[in-house]
């Protein structure tokens, strides 16, 4: 049976300001994978991350989501295909005006206004049980860690059971041991789930602790794609210097452009 492909950038291509940014992406997410999105700062990353979720359009190639060419998609289908969707901010992106649960809730007064309030309640409480914060429910962002907050914002990322999340950077000015616990819940959450997950990190251990596969950007482009093992041991220059944490001053090795 072939393997279903929920996204696929083929060619794609982005500039801003003149600069181009996205030199001709090919890439596939393949349905109930965690893909690992790796590489230094500028080389496209987040950008490749809004062209899947509809947020920028390409200047050339295209872009599928469940099969369907975001560019040809009306904004009433856009926003419905987006309903299918979570996104963790790198941030976390809690209102600091609202609860935990408030917080967590916000999807669903959105973009379920039938669903009574003790269905909602419960929801809440279920997602929030699945990142084992089901006790900070009453609390403001304020009063908890930034790790706590990241499993919230997950929470509430996963609260109307999407087939797809995104994460962006969701290890990011975290401590090695909260990392870590994030990590297991990203792990955690696609296998309880069923969930597609796409992650954009630059953090090499947590790359190889969650992915199923790896594909590492380099100046706007694509250069490997693999498991963990098959990017850890590869020949590549570029890769290397990567993994290595030398990201600092201009990466050598064979060259990239076209």
């Amino acid at each position: 049976m072939p393997e279903e492909r929920v996204i696929e950038l083929r060619g794609v291509r982005k500039s801003f300001n003149g600069q181009e940014v996205l030199r001709g992406i090919d890439l596939e997410v393949i349905a109930r994978e965690t893909l690992v999105i790796i590489g230094r700062s500028g080389s496209g990353k987040s950008v490749s991350i809004r062209q899947m979720v509809g947020l920028d359009t390409p200047d050339a190639g295209t872009v599928r989501v469940f099969g369907q060419d975001l560019a040809k998609l009306n904004t009433r289908d856009l926003l419905r295909l987006r309903l299918r969707i979570g996104y963790l901010f790198q941030s976390g992106a809690l209102l600091n005006w609202m609860t935990v649960g408030e917080n967590v809730e916000l999807p669903l007064l959105e973009h379920r206004r039938r669903m009574k309030e003790k269905e909602r309640r419960d929801k809440v409480t279920e997602k929030l049980a699945l990142v084992e914060m089901q006790d900070a429910a009453e609390k403001y962002p304020a009063e908890i860690s930034g790790g706590m907050k990241k499993r919230a914002a997950l929470a509430r990322a996963v609260i109307l059971e999407p087939e797809i999340v995104f994460y962006d950077e969701p290890t990011s000015g975290l401590d090695p041991v909260i990392a870590n616990t994030i990590n297991d819940l990203i792990v955690e959450t696609g296998r309880k789930l069923g969930t597609t997950q796409v992650v954009v990190t630059h953090d090499m251990e947590s790359a190889y602790r969650i992915g199923d596969r790896i594909a590492m950007l380099y100046e706007g482009k694509i250069i490997a794609v693999g498991t963990p093992d098959e990017i850890r041991s590869s020949d590549d220059p570029i890769v290397q210097q990567f993994i290595a944490g030398e990201t600092t001053g201009p990466i050598t090795g064979s060259a990239r452009k076209k």
